[in-house]
């Protein structure tokens, strides 16, 4: 007779929490390797919102949401830039629109591919959801970029256009990343992550 304890068998709760776990885990490192950074926030990374975004086309939306939420508390203690800002309220506001909401909103990828036309290819359905958050996330820094962080732009510029030009510029390799990623591994991960028939 063996001796050795025999593990428990793992059930859905677990996996889901393996996995989400080790996506989030995943997303910290690729966001730490930045093709390159802005001076006051802001980086193309090698597809760090990739992970999360799997979290999402697989799991629901509630559970997904909290590991958007996860991995914006963990970019905040890695990579927060203070504010020119002195009140409360617009560093409250600052949180929410750079981290809280930009980086929950990831977590709408899985509604917006499920609610997506069956007839699409599934790698098409996955780019459009990722492009989709993707913008989202943009809008967030946009407006941040207008009500926050509106003293670094250039004397005489719009504040619109200072944050268009600051924000879209990295948002923009951000999503190309991200959706060459998704393309390239669209139908493995379609079948083998997902369970679907691609």
């Amino acid at each position: 007779m063996s001796t050795e304890k025999q593990l428990p068998p793992q059930g859905p709760a677990t996996r889901m929490m393996t996995e989400s776990a080790l996506l989030v885990a995943l997303a910290t490192v690729l966001a730490l390797y930045a093709v390159f950074k802005l001076p006051n926030g802001g980086s193309v990374t090698i597809g760090s919102m990739v992970p999360i975004m799997l979290i999402s086309f697989k799991y629901s939306f509630g559970w997904s949401l909290l590991a958007a939420l996860a991995f914006s508390l963990i970019q905040m203690m890695t990579g927060f830039y203070a504010p020119p800002v002195d009140t409360l309220g617009y560093y409250i506001l600052m949180v929410l629109l750079d981290y809280v909401v930009a980086f929950g909103v990831l977590s709408l990828a899985g509604p917006i591919y499920r609610a997506l036309n069956k007839d699409l290819a599934p790698r098409l359905r996955l780019m459009i959801a990722a492009v989709l958050c993707i913008a989202m996330r943009f809008v967030c820094h946009f407006l941040s970029g207008i009500i926050i962080w509106a003293a670094y732009a250039p004397e005489g510029q719009p504040l619109w256009l200072y944050s268009l030009v600051y924000n879209g510029s990295y948002m923009l390799g951000e999503g190309l990343i991200s959706g060459l990623i998704l393309y390239l591994i669209g139908q493995k991960l379609v079948t083998l992550f997902l369970g679907e028939k691609a």
